[in-house]
This record gives C-alpha cells, structure tokens and sequence, in this order.
C-alpha cells in the first residue's frame, strides 16, 4: 500500500537508522565503544581480560588520587548530587566559584567561568563573540567543538594550514582590516600531539587586530610551570585573549572552563546560550577539579613522571620506525596511512593486552589514518614491558 507523503517522509528518516551505511556504522560502535568492567590504576578489564590503558587523557594519573577521590565524596555529602538545572536559574553555588578563582588564578587571568562539558565551553568561545558578518580564522586541524561554534555564530570561516603562521598571514592580507577577527587555534592537538607555535600566533594577532581564543585542553596539566598550559609554557598569558578548555583530561574530573578577563567572562555569562541553557557542574565533579589542581601544585612528582614516561615511551615507538607525526607531547599518534592499517595495528595491539583508540579520515587527514596513543604518569615498568611486546608485534605485522 502506498504510503501518504507525511509517512513516507517519517519513514525516510527511520529508514536511515536501517540502511547500509547505519550498519557499517554500528559495526564501528562495535570497534570503538567498550564497556570497562574494572578500572585499577593503568589497567582495565573489558569482556574478562585485562589491558593497559593506552588512550586515556588522565595524563597526571590523578583520578584515583586520595585527595582527589576525597574531596569528590565530602562535596557529594555536603551539597548533593547536582544543581538540577542551569546556573542562572537555579543559582551557582560556592563550590562553583571556589574552582572558578582556583583556576583564574592558575592560569593568569581575571575570570573563570565552568560549565558541565569542555565540548560547550569551547564551542561558546566562538558562538558568543562572533557573529554574521565577522570572519572567524581557524586552523584546518581544529577540534569538533570548535566548528559547531563556528556554524552557530553565523561567521563567514576562513581555515589556514596546520600549525602555518606563514599562511595564517597570507589569508589575513587578503581581509577588510576593519572587519572583526577571531583566531582561533588548539594550544596541543589532541590527535596530532603538536603545540601551536604561539608566539608567531600573538604577534599575528596584533598585527592584524584578532582577538585570540585558544583551547588548551591537553596542554592544561601537561605543559608550562605546575602545568599552568601552553601560555605559560610561552610566557604569553597577557596575549591570549580567551584560554578554554576541559576538565576531563589532567583534571580528572569532567566539565569545561572559560578563562579571560572581567568583561569577557561576564559576556560570555549573559550571551551564551550554550552557557545560559546548560546545567550546572556537579558538586563531586567541581571538587575533584578543585582538588586536582591543588595536588599539581603540591606534589610537581606528577608530572615530572609523565614526561619521563613520554620520553621513554617516545624512544620506544621511535625506535621501530613508526611515524609519531612529530608529536611534541604525551598525546602520541601511529600514523599507519590507511583505514585498514590503522585497525590491523589497533586489533593486533589488542590481541597483546594494549588498550588504545584508531582515528581514520574524515576525523584525521586522508593518508593520515592513525591509531591515537596517550602517556600517563601512572604507567609502570610492567605496564612499559607489555606495551613495547604489543608494540614490536604489531608494527612487525603491519
């Protein structure tokens, strides 16, 4: 029986949950969402067997940290378990502006804000400033989030070439100079393990009037004094406008930050919907972010150890001739070139208790298939013994 024309067009959206490419794209859920059933220290257990995490972001190994673990337990005793709704109804809370002034204060600026995802933090970066008619400069490697703030802002998009000052510059000659400019760059790739070359970037910026937003989720932790980011790694703070990011990584907790001046943060407060809309961070989580970047400030063995194990582990890979795409940083990828290289090497490192991730085009470049490693301080000599086995076996196979 032929369907009316309001059923049919129901059914053409169901159907795209039942065609070919939904299936391939189950079969993909099947490969890259596990469901750990155990979790001690640098190991997992997924479907009874044990591996050595090998993608985590706990760069600082902190989330199992007593303080930490603690601090999240007192603060789910003291306040409950959530706001239940967004800030600007039903009202921020001290434990909100406790990390907020921590984190400021961290990171060199005036103001903080913290939201419930790193995702919405960084995508109100670009959403809340910008608008139609102004032009938004970003590098061609950016994260997801910073795109969806892109499209929501209404900005015309002009994309320069990974990490290229050089061409930043020749698009930048090519613009109104009264036009209304964001830069927008990643202070570490989170793929690619590369740090932006910031001071080429600020001198940019100033030169042609751009106000610069930078996201430094995995260099939050990881690089400058204490792990104060990649601003202070450069000594350029004053020059980043906008410093955004997740808590999820070194912090070991989960929700997002916006970090700048008064004026800015304040805007971002009252024009972001992203911001308005979203509920508030949770008690636990806030306090173990808290608590998170009081023990990085207060034990600097952290990551002291995460850069020997980088270093180590960096030697290791090099030294089998794998391509590290020149990471600069604990984030480590396996560029293998191929979607079916890139997932023989993943399953093989599989096969001999190694727990990692694979990243194929369109999420990396084509030719740029890879399988996406990450050190942490919490590896050990046995965890380092399996991992160079997995690794020696793989890349003799691949």
């Amino acid at each position: 029986m032929k369907l009316p024309f309001t059923a049919r067009a129901r059914k053409l959206l169901l159907d795209r949950c039942s065609s070919d490419t939904a299936t391939k794209l189950r079969r993909r859920y099947e490969v890259w969402y596990h469901t750990f059933e155990e979790q001690s220290g640098s190991r997992v257990r997924v479907r009874g067997r044990e591996y050595v995490m090998l993608s985590s972001n706990d760069y600082l190994g902190l989330s199992t940290h007593p303080k930490v673990v603690e601090a999240g337990q007192k603060a789910l005793a003291r306040w409950g378990s959530s706001t239940t709704g967004a800030r600007l109804a039903n009202g921020s809370r001290g434990y909100h502006t406790e990390l907020e002034d921590a984190l400021a204060a961290f990171l060199g600026k005036e103001a903080c804000h913290v939201s419930n995802a790193g995702y919405i933090s960084c995508m109100s970066s670009i959403a809340a400033f910008a608008q139609r008619g102004d032009v938004v400069l970003v590098d061609k490697n950016i994260h997801s989030c910073v795109w969806d703030g892109i499209r929501l802002s209404g900005a015309t998009v002009e994309r320069f070439a990974h990490n290229s000052p050089a061409h930043l510059r020749e698009v930048l000659e090519q613009l109104d100079s009264s036009t209304a400019k964001l830069l927008v760059i990643e202070g570490v790739y989170s793929m690619e393990g590369h740090v932006a070359p910031l001071p080429e970037f600020t001198a940019l910026a100033n030169e042609f009037g751009c106000m610069l937003v930078m996201d430094d989720a995995h260099g939050l932790g990881v690089l400058g004094r204490q792990g104060r980011g990649t601003a202070d790694h450069f000594g350029l703070v004053d020059q980043v406008d906008l410093i955004c990011g997740s808590l999820s990584k070194a912090l070991s907790s989960t929700g997002g930050f916006v970090a700048a001046s008064h004026d800015v943060v304040e805007y971002l407060r009252t024009h972001s919907r992203q911001t308005i809309f979203s509920a508030a961070i949770t008690p636990a989580q806030a306090a173990c972010a808290r608590a998170s970047l009081e023990v990085m400030q207060t034990e600097p063995e952290h990551l002291e150890r995460l850069w020997a194990n980088t270093r180590r582990y960096r030697a290791m890979v090099e030294a089998l001739g794998l391509d590290t795409w020149s990471s600069d940083t604990p984030a480590v990828p396996i560029v293998l070139g191929s979607k079916e290289r890139a997932y023989d090497f993943w399953r093989r490192l599989m096969d001999k208790g190694v727990f990692s991730v694979m990243s194929i085009a369109p999420g990396v470049p084509v030719g740029k298939d890879l399988v996406r490693t990450a050190v942490s301080a919490r590896h050990t000599e046995e965890d380092f013994a399996i991992i160079e086995r997995a690794l020696a076996y793989a890349a003799r196979k691949s």
